[in-house]
């Protein structure tokens, strides 16, 4: 891959720095060059390393790197984001004895399926840490999660059930099991966000599965033929 980046981009410097360097291939989201690379060759275009210079402060006139100030007419912000559990800890999401899904994650997320969380009934997680999530079509994953929810939903109203919430044991199986599952991958050799290592301090966890879709389905579909084994319905 570093030898077509560097047929492609003309100087040679440019294209080490844009070389992937530290981290085994597709460990972290490729880019897809469509025409990405071929970008840098064009006279307007140039690369700022902020590993090398990384930004200080934003100027009236643009932005100042440890190295140089840049004028710049426009500044367009892409500084990553918090995947996975970011927005779930936002909302300061509370469970039994108002314990806060923040202190029940502090060593990283723990659920059942990636749909639901043991101390937190009722709650379900749509393509949450634990589930494939952004290792599939997210859009199926997706409709996967809505589909099990609302049969589960069908299911507790013709039970005459009220709650239902993941066992300690059950969550805590599948998130052993999740772990081993990355082990046997390379994954856990980048620091990248499927770990949470774009976010400082966050706990450095492989947050989603690997099995593959069809397997995952076939264990919620198993886990929905059993009356929910692995849930508690009340």
């Amino acid at each position: 891959m570093r030898e077509k980046i560097h047929e492609i981009v003309k100087d040679p410097q440019t294209a080490e720095t844009l070389s992937p360097q530290g981290f085994p291939i597709a460990t972290k989201r490729l880019c897809v060059d469509t025409n990405y690379f071929a970008t840098y060759n064009l006279p307007n275009v140039s690369l700022v390393d902020l590993k090398a210079e990384p930004i200080e402060c934003i100027t009236q006139t643009g932005i100042r790197t440890a190295a140089q100030d840049y004028s710049l007419d426009m500044i367009v912000f892409a500084t990553g984001y918090d995947a996975m559990t970011g927005a779930l800890l936002a909302m300061d999401i509370r469970g039994c004895g108002g314990i806060a899904l923040r202190e029940k994650w502090q060593s990283g997320p723990k659920t059942y399926l990636g749909l639901a969380i043991a101390g937190f009934p009722n709650l379900f997680t749509i393509t949450g840490p634990g589930s494939p999530s952004v290792f599939t079509n997210m859009i199926m994953s997706i409709e996967q999660h809505v589909d099990w929810i609302a049969h589960c939903l069908d299911y507790m109203r013709s039970q005459g059930l009220q709650v239902i919430e993941a066992s300690e044991e059950a969550e805590e199986n599948w998130v052993k099991h999740t772990a081993e599952v990355v082990s046997g991958t390379l994954f856990d050799r980048a620091d990248s966000w499927y770990l949470g290592a774009n976010i400082p301090g966050k706990p450095r966890v492989f947050m989603a599965y690997l099995g593959g879709v069809n397997a995952y389905s076939e264990k919620c579909d198993e886990v929905a033929s059993t009356g929910y084994e692995g849930f508690r319905l009340t």
